[in-house]
């Protein structure tokens, strides 16, 4: 039997054991996983970071007067086919739901102790993504259009986004458990409004409504038995 080539322990081929830290360095000193595994796992996560989509940085100057934007705020059940643009869409999310104090990390929308339980999904008619606020980015979830899963309504099937938003309920582990459908709803609805406003201002239409079958969505986006889909919010340009 020939030495491990990573800690030099007998062994027929390389693994990782275990992987031992200090203040000054990590090491790996063995391997439970054959090496071939560990290389098709970096390969993949390497694959899912190149499918992640970067924004537009968002224009957080200019607009309309906050006092005509609520004026105008209505919602929308007539859409046209149009796509709402990249730049819009990054404008968008980052309103609703985006870093507005880098050295924080603190968001545009206010949220249960500073938690962030909510994680806003897009379903696209290219695909399904999740906005990562931090990286100001889209993750791809899958290419499948699921539009048709996020209401009852005739409007999804035509509007060309829908948001959902999403909470994570192990994040809120020190909220009492039978308050968590209420806080969780709190939450969406802030950054709802804030979509609200956003699109009141660029002039696109939207409509806040209860999602479709839940279980069909949470396999399409992939979520987690701790996630939940609490609202959707279609998006899109109103039909004349």
């Amino acid at each position: 039997m020939s030495c491990c080539a990573v800690c030099g322990s007998m062994k027929a081929t390389p693994t990782i054991e275990c992987l031992n830290k200090d203040t000054t360095t990590m090491r790996i000193t063995c391997l439970r996983l054959p090496m071939c595994l560990v290389l098709s796992l970096v390969c993949v996560s390497a694959a899912r970071a190149a499918d992640d989509e970067p924004l537009p940085a968002a224009a957080t100057t200019g607009g309309r007067p906050l006092m005509e934007v609520l004026r105008d705020r209505k919602s929308t059940r007539e859409y046209t086919s149009a796509p709402v643009s990249r730049e819009q869409l990054a404008n968008l999310l980052w309103a609703g739901f985006g870093v507005n104090r880098p050295a924080t990390g603190q968001r545009t929308a206010p949220c249960t102790m500073n938690l962030r339980t909510i994680d806003i999904y897009v379903a696209a008619t290219d695909g399904v993504y999740r906005y990562d606020a931090d990286g100001h980015r889209l993750v791809v979830i899958s290419r499948q259009d699921v539009r048709v899963l996020t209401g009852g309504q005739d409007y999804v099937k035509t509007a060309p986004l829908a948001l959902l938003y999403v909470a994570d309920q192990a994040k809120l582990e020190k909220v009492a458990e039978h308050e968590r459908a209420f806080y969780s709803a709190a939450d969406a609805a802030l950054i709802a409004e804030n979509v609200y406003l956003y699109c009141a201002s660029a002039g696109l239409g939207c409509v806040i409504h209860m999602p479709g079958d839940r279980a069909a969505l949470a396999t399409a986006l992939g979520l987690r038995s701790e996630q939940r889909v609490v609202l959707a919010h279609t998006v899109g340009h109103p039909a004349p």
